[in-house]
């Protein structure tokens, strides 16, 4: 029988995907592009006034505070969610039960939602939490550390949160990764007289180079886009005087609400999309850097 091949074909696959796409992140993507240089507002759909968005987010001291939160958060949460999780990956790989508890264990948080794990942490962090209350049971301390009043100590608790969070889902990938390392590396290793420290930097780390590379790639972007964290930990407010608000936290209070300023709040997200391309940009470029080395 003659078969004819009809263009349009293809694209009945294809259809439903792209309907998702174009619903869900292009048309937003646009919209938003085109909100950044009006200053509408929830009510209103505003009037086209060039950069005058831009220039205000630039003169906005918010701005610049959530810049150097998420920033921070970038710096300090990437190296731990990078090498850690490897860590893990390394001590649990294998068989056996207790193996297979404690990897169930480190990838329990992962599953658990952003909020249910705020809200615990909020408890053992509270001035009258657990852990401020074993600290002055022990004579450790004579007053409550301030976990989620200080700035500082604020901020680094919500890192180690993001990290507690997040380590037994990358260990997983690791996991995976070390599956495909050649166990005869580790062999010669051993009979060279390698021990365990040296084995993980000169065998272990190196067959996972590009895996550590793509973690470090992914939890880039999802420190610079932290919101659950903070939120939960600051009751939405920000910290004391909103010192600990991040860029996802900003767009969030410009943009909801009944005096949402959504043109504003485009035009902060637009600049966060921009800081975000040039740091996967960055280690893009690191990455191939990084292989041609090799």
């Amino acid at each position: 029988m003659r078969t004819h091949q009809r263009w349009y074909v293809p694209w009945l696959f294809l259809a439903a995907g792209l309907a998702v796409v174009v619903t869900f992140i292009l048309f937003p993507f646009f919209n938003t592009l085109t909100l950044a240089f009006t200053d509408a507002t929830l009510l209103r759909d505003g009037r086209f006034i060039g950069l005058d968005n831009f220039r205000r987010m630039f003169d906005d001291p918010r701005f610049g505070t959530a810049l150097l939160n998420s920033s921070l958060y970038v710096v300090f949460v990437v190296p731990f969610m990078v090498l850690l999780p490897l860590i893990l990956a390394t001590l649990v790989a294998g068989k056996g039960r207790l193996l297979g508890f404690f990897r169930t264990a480190y990838y329990l948080p992962v599953v658990m939602s952003v909020v249910i794990i705020g809200l615990i942490w909020t408890n053992l962090l509270d001035s009258r939490g657990l852990v401020n209350s074993l600290l002055g049971w022990l004579g450790v301390i004579e007053r409550p550390i301030p976990f989620l009043t200080d700035r500082w100590l604020l901020l680094i608790s919500a890192m180690f949160v993001t990290v507690w969070s997040g380590l037994g889902y990358y260990m997983v990938i690791y996991l995976a990764a070390l599956a495909n390392i050649d166990q005869s590396l580790y062999d010669a290793a051993a009979v060279d007289g390698a021990g365990v420290v040296r084995t993980f930097f000169h065998v272990t780390m190196p067959g996972v180079r590009t895996t550590m590379m793509l973690i470090g790639m992914f939890s880039s972007i999802a420190a610079f886009r932290v919101f659950g964290e903070v939120y939960v930990l600051t009751g939405g407010t920000g910290g004391v005087g909103g010192r600990n608000i991040t860029m996802t936290m900003l767009i969030q209070n410009e943009g909801t609400g009944l005096q949402a300023e959504t043109g504003y709040a485009g035009a902060i997200s637009m600049a966060m999309f921009v800081i975000m391309g040039v740091l996967l940009l960055g280690q893009l470029w690191f990455q191939r850097r990084d292989r041609e080395d090799a």
